[in-house]
């Protein structure tokens, strides 16, 4: 995108963020769901598809340019973004990176315009961490495929209108040969949605387990035809590449918003005649959040730098997420410990947000997780055994 035209958006989506969405986030808190009206402001301002190619209505931004756009988005509650963030990562980049022209043509520009939303049908009650182990499957009868399984914390699946959905069809195969990914939509009978997730925190962002009963698609259905059987697995593992980034991003974001909570709080909050900033011990909370906020930033962009010039799609975005996930957290938890005993009411910004913040550790990939890649990817062989 012409460098004037993104500074634009930018901007544009700075104003909606502070000036709409922050003044709602204690509604969208206690009511569990995203207003109307956000959502469709969202839409018109191009938000379902902002990393989807321009050809199928996106706006085409680099990892780069999508890293500064979730900056600007991270500052505020992380359901906003999860409203259309499987559209942008794991569930459009399927189409994108599996897809065929037709499956491209058909689906991504009503992904990339919001009238449809997407759900990555990837974990599964005994297999989050390893996706290899996944047990749903599917068989082809006739010129149909007879899909079988179970799906948990799905998310926007209470909302969806179609599933990129994970299933074993070579049960002979080696556990990452052997899954394809399929194209379910919405309605499609034998296919039932569970009732909402009640979660900790990130109100707002729905998630539900999905049920798969004897779920008949056509052939067509199979991402990337004939090509795509059994290379599901490669498939997701590019699209979570991607979204690694992508959440750190938005860890960064969150970041900022709690340093600048941190820092007006102990502004105005006196103690013993005089604001709690002028104590030392409160300086050094605030100064060791905004140094991790900092690095954060460097390291998402450096990451996001790699990620586009296909130098760097593994270890950077496994590396980036890991410390900004932990960053975000130690963050959250020093913004509370700043607030003192108003951190840990309900209503105040940063109880809130050090909720949302502890499920950056969790999804994409746990921290531990990432250790393991970036440890393996190092090591090679030495660290088999």
């Amino acid at each position: 995108m012409d460098a004037a035209d993104f500074s634009a958006v930018l901007s544009e989506v700075r104003r909606f963020v502070r000036e709409r969405v922050v003044p709602l986030e204690a509604e969208i808190d206690e009511k569990d769901e995203m207003p109307a009206d956000i959502r469709e402001a969202a839409k018109k301002m191009g938000l379902f598809g902002f990393a989807l190619p321009e050809e199928y209505g996106g706006l085409g931004l680099s990892m780069y340019e999508e890293a500064q756009l979730m900056f600007e988005l991270g500052y505020t509650t992380p359901s906003l973004r999860s409203m259309f963030g499987t559209n942008n990562g794991i569930a459009g980049h399927v189409l994108m990176v599996g897809g065929t022209e037709e499956q491209k043509a058909e689906w991504l520009p009503r992904i990339a315009s919001g009238d449809v939303l997407a759900s990555f049908a990837l974990t599964e009650p005994e297999a989050g961490s390893d996706p290899s182990t996944l047990t749903t499957r599917a068989h082809l009868e006739g010129d149909e495929w007879v899909i079988n399984g179970a799906k948990r914390y799905i998310t926007n699946a209470p909302l969806a209108d179609v599933f990129m959905v994970f299933a074993r069809t070579d049960p002979d195969a080696p556990r990452t040969r052997g899954i394809s990914t399929f194209l379910v939509p919405a309605g499609t009978p034998g296919l039932t949605v569970a009732p909402k997730d009640h979660k900790m925190g990130q109100f707002g962002a729905w998630t539900a387990d999905v049920y798969f009963d004897d779920v008949r698609v056509p052939a067509s259905a199979l991402v990337g035809g004939e090509d795509g059987l059994n290379r599901g697995f490669n498939t997701a593992m590019g699209c979570i590449a991607h979204g690694r980034v992508h959440i750190s991003a938005l860890c960064v974001g969150m970041a900022e918003r709690l340093v600048d909570e941190s820092v007006e709080y102990a502004r105005t909050r006196k103690q013993s005649g005089k604001p709690i900033g002028s104590f030392q011990l409160v300086q050094g909370l605030i100064a060791d959040s905004m140094t991790d906020y900092y690095a954060g930033r460097a390291t998402v962009l450096e990451a996001a730098r790699a990620f586009d010039a296909g130098t760097d799609t593994k270890i950077g975005p496994s590396c980036t997420k890991y410390f900004a996930s932990e960053m975000v957290w130690r963050v959250a938890d020093r913004a509370v410990q700043v607030h003192g005993g108003a951190g840990y009411m309900r209503g105040v910004a940063v109880e809130r947000f050090y909720r949302d913040a502890r499920l950056f550790r969790i999804y994409e990939g746990t921290s531990q997780i990432q250790q393991v890649i970036i440890a393996k990817a190092l090591l090679g062989e030495a660290a088999r055994g």
